[in-house]
């Protein structure tokens, strides 16, 4: 999408989830998370758990990103259970090669291993390559994080190697991250694949 428009409302949706543009004002509808199940973001290096300042910031940090056109932010909703089950993002956006990342997706414990996830990833999968004309969607994920790795590689993901030592801990130390992608020469088959497991 040689005319994507970072400031441009872009809203997803099926019969399951709906995903729209995170605002500043999502901190009340995550704060539960953020107040009552930090351990979500246990291995991520950007966490939003423990109080409302830290949801606030995290939010804030995403939304800079967008108006600099690196990030493209998404709150989620789940239409089935009728509430706000997480949020995920678009970034490292590069236009030029055609590249983007998909990550920064995390729910709260009801929604995980529901199915939620796959219906998101359908939605922004089919969104980055078929409207945005993105070539190439990497994933990754701290090694140790087998959950968040065997949900990747459930949507289709191939995993392609190991950064050593790849990014600092928020608790201390240093973590590797695995890559995994998904190419646009590929999509037809995920399509498929992930369409079928959709329920």
């Amino acid at each position: 999408m040689s005319n994507f428009d970072f400031s441009a409302e872009y809203i997803l949706e099926d019969e399951r989830v709906l995903l729209r543009p995170l605002q500043i004002s999502d901190v009340d509808h995550l704060l539960v998370y953020a107040l009552n199940e930090p351990e979500i973001w246990h291995y991520s290096y950007r966490r939003a758990g423990g109080s409302r300042g830290n949801l606030e910031a995290y939010i804030k940090s995403a939304l800079d990103a967008r108006a600099k056109e690196k990030e493209y932010p998404f709150i989620v909703y789940d239409k089935k259970a009728k509430a706000y089950a997480g949020s995920t993002r678009f970034y490292d956006i590069h236009f030029q090669d055609q590249t983007l990342h998909l990550g920064y997706t995390w729910y709260g414990k009801a929604f995980q291993g529901t199915g939620l996830n796959k219906y998101c990833k359908f939605l922004l999968l089919q969104f980055a390559f078929e409207k945005m004309g993105i070539e190439r969607v990497e994933f990754r994920a701290d090694f140790d994080n087998k959950k968040s790795i065997a949900a990747m590689k459930s949507i289709g993901c191939i995993e392609e190697g190991v950064l050593r030592s790849d990014t600092p801990r928020v608790d201390g130390g240093r973590r590797d991250s695995i890559v995994l992608s998904i190419l646009k020469s590929e999509w037809a088959h995920v399509k498929e694949s992930l369409a079928a497991r959709l329920i």
